[in-house]
């Protein structure tokens, strides 16, 4: 039985911040001007993509390693000296004392995210009707992009050019798999999968307007739990704002809550 510990946020935390430098380090591939680049400090992932990037902040503080004012001045450094906010998403686990050093050098919490988790299990045999689900190679990294994208922008159409750089990024990163679901042979849903030591990251997955309530994300999230059982993955992970549709759907998929995470943001 996996218990909500120290151990487990250790393996979640270093997954998820895993899979954001190797999305730096796949931007700075595309785009060398871009300056995207990561490093490790006081046992956290430091990551910056750009100054607006969700992936621009820090991962595993306190956790790892006790939090010092040496690794935070590094830290900061790291941040401002590209011009970018200081963030970090902190675990619970890393303590209250570490809470109040943020406190004392002027952060405030900015967001709350749920930090979800279940064993790997290989689903049943695929097989969704007229629904199929394929993971894409880089000649499909377009077709894979545009459909996230779609999903993604429809409440929100002025992101779109910034969610196709986004999903042309992710297709180009390593230890990813995208995945493309279709429905009558279109294809209507993307969702990636990012694995590192043991634990596959479910990232967001998204559907078209048009191909919506037809089970594509259902047959996604199979796709992707069975890819993760034969890569030997044995935690599934997820990330969700509390309460959210998101955070609901995957609890009915059998992921239960393992810690509530704050960001933190320094305000200069």
């Amino acid at each position: 039985m996996t218990f909500s510990d120290l151990a487990l946020s250790r393996r979640l935390e270093r997954a998820e911040g895993f899979a954001c430098a190797q999305y730096a380090e796949a931007r700075r591939r595309q785009f060398p001007d871009s300056g995207a680049e990561w490093m490790e400090c006081g046992g956290a992932f430091v990551v910056f993509d750009g100054v607006s990037s969700p992936c621009t902040q820090t991962f595993g503080l306190g956790i790892f390693e006790e939090l010092s004012p040496a690794t935070l001045d590094t830290i900061e450094g790291f941040f401002l000296d590209r011009g970018a906010p200081v963030l970090h998403e902190v675990s619970p686990f890393a303590g209250v004392a570490a809470l109040e050093m943020l406190c004392r050098r002027g952060y405030r919490p900015v967001e709350l995210s749920s930090v979800l988790y279940r064993p790997v299990q290989r689903p049943a045999a695929a097989g969704q009707g007229n629904v199929t689900v394929r993971v894409t190679g880089p000649e499909e990294a377009d077709l894979w992009s545009k459909i996230s994208a779609r999903g993604w922008a429809h409440d929100h159409p002025e992101l779109m050019e910034f969610l196709l750089q986004l999903g042309a990024v992710t297709a180009g990163r390593d230890q990813t798999a995208c995945f493309l679901a279709d429905v009558d042979g279109q294809s209507g849903a993307a969702g990636v999968l990012s694995m590192h030591q043991g634990v596959a990251l479910f990232g967001g997955s998204a559907t078209v307007p048009e191909l919506r309530r037809r089970g594509l994300q259902t047959a996604l999230l199979e796709a992707r739990m069975r890819y993760a059982s034969d890569h030997a993955c044995d935690l599934a992970m997820m990330v969700a704002l509390p309460g959210s549709d998101s955070q609901r759907n995957a609890e009915r998929k059998g992921f239960q809550i393992a810690y509530t995470r704050t960001k933190w943001q320094l305000c200069t």
